[in-house]
């Protein structure tokens, strides 16, 4: 008799298969057949994952936790039935990556699966976010189809929201050397000079796009995009760091005080 060889350990792509043969009796595997698979999805979701990593004071490193997977609408019909149940498949398993990555999310994975009008059949798109419970602009994603990216399309897919925070978020906000007050809003707000900020400054040693900040209704994380002066904080360069209240932040020649009022 031929020894069993040893068997290697069990990857997340895989655990993940075999949840979906149990699920609904097989019915995802007739549902996909000649249609895009889920795990196409998930190796996308960890794609993105990877893509948009911060590093957070003390070496951790953030990742999205909410995963917008928008999917052709004959695909979505077909799908339906059985969406939540892939989505929550989908969220444990990408939770079980980030996970083994030790990296870090605000709160729980979610993944919502959308209707993508525009998207021709067995192609989907994964819109990647640090959601924080408030309204927050995704950044658009190119599609995918089976064999990787398709062609980009520019239509913003509506989303909803999910259920609020508890205990009303605190007012923070920034206030400006010559005393003016930018309150933030929960979500991602962007500060620079270009057109696509959402706070505007007309220093001309920031960049377009300087530096982001993410407000989760507790803490706020600044994240510099890579600008040409840098960022700093209390006179230290910084790549992503938790704000404390009354840190002074420096964009060229503009500095921010960090307020917290509540």
């Amino acid at each position: 008799m031929s020894s069993e060889p040893e068997e290697e350990p069990v990857s997340v792509l895989q655990r993940f298969e075999k949840r979906l043969e149990g699920l609904v009796e097989g019915a995802f595997a007739k549902v996909f057949k000649g249609v895009v698979h889920p795990v196409e999805i998930l190796n996308a979701m960890q794609r993105e994952a990877e893509a948009h990593k911060a590093i957070l004071a003390g070496g951790r490193t953030l990742v999205p936790n909410r995963y917008v997977i928008d999917l052709s609408p004959y695909d979505h019909s077909r799908l339906a039935p059985y969406a939540a149940a892939l989505a929550q498949e989908l969220a444990q398993s990408q939770a079980e990556f980030i996970g083994e990555q030790a990296w870090t999310v605000y709160g729980d994975v979610i993944v919502e699966i959308e209707r993508g009008d525009g998207l021709d059949t067995g192609m989907f798109r994964v819109t990647a976010e640090v959601y924080t419970g408030g309204e927050v602009a995704p950044v658009q994603q190119p599609a995918y189809d089976a064999g990787g990216y398709g062609s980009p399309y520019d239509q913003q897919g509506g989303y909803q929201q999910h259920g609020g925070h508890g205990g009303g978020p605190r007012s923070v906000g920034l206030v400006s050397g010559d005393g003016r007050t930018y309150p933030l809003q929960m979500g991602s707000t962007v500060i620079g000079r270009g057109d696509q900020a959402n706070l505007r400054l007309p220093d001309v040693g920031i960049s377009r796009r300087h530096a982001r900040l993410d407000y989760d209704g507790n803490q706020v994380v600044l994240t510099d995009l890579g600008s040409t002066n840098g960022t700093m904080v209390n006179g230290q360069r910084v790549s992503a760091v938790a704000l404390n209240p009354g840190d002074m932040i420096q964009l060229g020649t503009t500095t921010l005080t960090f307020r917290v009022d509540g």
